[in-house]
């Protein structure tokens, strides 16, 4: 027998004694490619809101707190945190499910819809009547105000806007409307920007006209000469 064939009878017996003997043998570094298992534990791709490419959601701001009590009543112009103003149609009991609940019925004109929410359910879902002229002051006045743009990544201040114009309120819709409007001799806005500035600026708006009993064109006008009276 040739010693290579005598070197490799002795590895051979060897490892078989080691295998007898229940010794582990030390695996061998993994030198193999990520697998496809690997790669679908990675980060996952970033998300979509409202159009705009995002990262990971994370908490933006403390949850909605509660609209007050209030009655409502047939007639009354509302404003529902995440569709804007509209107008309660009708009040009234009806059965869903096998149970009888009381529903405010919401019509919202623009978008060619009603709502219906459980009458003990408003506050919370923070259904609101209309901000009297005296807090409108106050929103006037955010408007009056020098912009704030935070130094973060558009992604996450696209997010931050998103969640200020659906938390239904107006001093917060003002915000976003006063940081993001550009006068004659400022920068353009980009696609992103101009469609969450026009959204906040559609939502005021409505109030406002609703408020003030004015078309909203009218309305508008109103606002944008806020913006420029600095």
């Amino acid at each position: 027998m040739s010693e290579k064939q005598k070197s490799a009878t002795t590895k051979k017996t060897m490892k078989t004694t080691a295998e007898e003997a229940g010794i582990r043998q030390k695996p061998e570094p993994n030198t193999e490619a990520p697998t496809a298992r690997a790669k679908e534990t990675a980060e996952p791709a970033p998300v979509m809101h409202g159009g705009i490419p995002a990262g990971p959601l994370r908490p933006l701001s403390p949850p909605r707190a509660p609209a007050k009590a209030e009655n409502f009543q047939q007639g009354d112009y509302v404003v529902y945190p995440t569709h804007g103003v509209g107008k309660v149609e009708r009040i009234a009991v009806e059965e869903i499910a096998g149970h009888t609940l009381e529903l405010i019925h919401i019509t919202f004109d623009e978008n060619r819809m009603t709502l219906r929410v459980p009458t003990a359910k408003a506050r919370t879902a923070g259904l609101r009547k209309l901000t009297s002229r005296k807090q409108f002051d106050d929103v006037l006045n955010v408007l009056k105000g020098r912009a704030r743009i935070k130094r973060t990544m558009w992604s996450r201040r696209a997010q931050e806007y998103e969640a200020k114009i659906n938390s239904g309120d107006p001093s917060a819709i003002a915000e976003v409307v006063r940081d993001l409007h550009r006068n004659a001799g400022q920068p353009d806005q980009s696609f992103s920007e101009r469609q969450i500035y026009e959204s906040a600026l559609d939502r005021l708006a409505a109030e406002y006209a609703a408020l003030e009993q004015i078309d909203k064109p009218a309305a508008i006008e109103k606002l944008l000469g806020h913006l420029k009276s600095e």
